[in-house]
């Protein structure tokens, strides 16, 4: 029997397997033979743990798992796995940790509705259509970590107790997080979104981390809301950004924008220190939010509006006479008060002498 470095014992059934071993038969569950399964199968129960690294998961071998679990498994291995054929783990319950790091979907995977309760990993996963984890909830902490989905990627409505990272994942199709709720930070550094991105009244309960994140096609940040930090530093929008956001930090920093950028602020503190807008560029603020640098920004159309600029830095910006303000707040130069004279008594000729 070999063991591959990984650590698992690989399949017996053949030199192109790499399925985790099921003992003491030496192959995985896709290599037994129907009374061998059968006998698996029958051991599970809710909760139990499945190892199914590896191996190619097909679709009767899949539903005879949940349906013998009940739809409630336990610590699950899928790293490795290759699904050829559609895959709907729809309100299954998950007990324990979950990972399916470098797994294959190549066709539809829906996760919707489902329950993890620990930990969940997805990095380096390859879906070859679209992905649905509509409605999860995640208690543990989730990871997706260059993922890459060909299709449409649907997280509406999903619920992440803990941390999220997503950091360098690629999407090629339209992707929504509308509704989508992080109760932790988010990481989204380094995401390529190759059509639209929406994430329309999102909720983000620390950071919300889009650092040198590429949207292609346009991204919808509007509304959001951030309990403590919105970052789009190094970002490049192609063809449009809208961000509605309040009660935080945004860094804009060295932000690119090929089209129109809509920034709205509700008690909120801006940073655009660097950004090159080639398209009009509006900021709007309420409530006292303010921008803090407009230092070598290259912008030829920018309108900021209702504005705290008391502290903000205009020095290098690139087209200035580009900049139009209305209800700004600017510094205000204090007045010099003139020094205090004194007045000497006119000396008449004969006082001399």
């Amino acid at each position: 029997m070999r063991t591959l470095d990984m650590g698992w014992d690989t399949c017996a059934a053949s030199l192109e397997c790499a399925g985790s071993a099921r003992q003491p038969y030496g192959r995985c569950l896709a290599h037994l033979d129907a009374t061998e399964l059968d006998e698996v199968v029958r051991g599970l129960s809710p909760g139990s743990a499945i190892d199914l690294r590896a191996t190619v998961v097909g679709q009767d071998l899949l539903e005879r798992i949940l349906s013998a679990t009940r739809g409630r498994l336990g610590r699950a291995r899928f790293d490795w796995a290759t699904f050829p054929e559609s895959v709907r783990f729809c309100d299954i319950v998950f007990g324990g940790d979950v990972s399916f790091d470098h797994a294959r979907f190549q066709r539809l995977a829906s996760f919707f509705n489902a329950r993890f309760a620990r930990n969940v990993s997805f990095r380096e996963v390859r879906f070859d259509r679209e992905l649905s984890l509509h409605g999860v909830a995640i208690t543990g902490h989730a990871a997706f970590d260059r993922v890459s989905i060909d299709g449409d990627a649907l997280f509406g409505g999903a619920l992440f107790d803990r941390t999220a990272s997503f950091e360098q994942a690629d999407f090629h199709g339209f992707v929504t997080f509308d509704g989508t709720g992080f109760t932790g930070d988010a990481t989204l550094r380094g995401c390529r979104f190759r059509r639209t991105v929406s994430f329309r009244k999102t909720s983000f309960g620390g950071l919300a981390g889009f650092d040198g994140a590429r949207f292609s096609a346009g991204g919808y940040l509007a509304p959001i809301s951030v309990g403590r930090h919105l970052t789009l530093a190094g970002a490049w929008a192609g063809k449009g950004l809208d961000v509605t956001t309040g009660g935080c930090s945004v860094d804009l920093r060295r932000l690119e924008v090929g089209g129109r950028l809509t920034v709205r602020l509700d008690n909120a503190r801006a940073d655009l220190e660097g950004a090159t807008l080639r398209g009009p560029a509006t900021v709007r603020g309420r409530d006292g939010a303010r921008v803090t640098s407009l230092h070598e920004v290259d912008a030829e159309q920018l309108e900021l509006s209702d504005l705290d600029l008391s502290t903000c830095l205009f020095t290098g910006m690139r087209h200035p006479e580009g900049l139009r303000l209305s209800g700004c707040a600017l510094a205000v130069v204090p007045r010099r008060p003139w020094p205090r004279l004194r007045w000497w008594p006119l000396r008449r000729a004969s006082d001399h002498g």
